[in-house]
């Protein structure tokens, strides 16, 4: 089972073939959107060739969404495959995540600094 399966109906951003979007429960920043994959599966390379092509209409579909309802200056788009990369829920979802001109001191390196020490080089 997933949690995202048990989401009420209205919680639904949008929805595609293959995935629908949410805002995250635990956002990062304000407008923070999951895309996550309609059918179980644990990640991204548990996706079927059909689902991953059809993820780039669902990510210009959440951020259509975002910038509907917020202003942001640029996008994070990621995903954690596995226990290692620090994905908590074993359903395939995306983050799109929308920034903020000083939303941190320096967002140089961007996702580089999930690691301690790798952020700035």
């Amino acid at each position: 089972m997933s949690v995202f399966l048990d989401l009420p109906a209205e919680r639904v951003l949008f929805k595609t073939a293959h995935f629908f979007g949410v805002l995250d429960g635990f956002p990062v920043s304000p407008g923070h959107v999951l895309i996550v994959s309609n059918r179980l599966c644990p990640d991204w390379f548990a996706l079927t060739p059909e689902e991953q092509a059809g993820l780039p209409e669902a990510i210009l579909l959440a951020k259509s969404w975002i910038e509907q309802h917020h202003q942001p200056a640029a996008y994070n788009i990621g995903m954690n495959c596995g226990e290692a990369a620090g994905q908590t829920v074993m359903h395939f979802h995306c983050h799109v995540i929308p920034r903020y001109h000083n939303d941190v001191p320096n967002p140089r390196g961007g996702v580089r600094g999930v690691i301690p020490g790798k952020q700035s080089y």
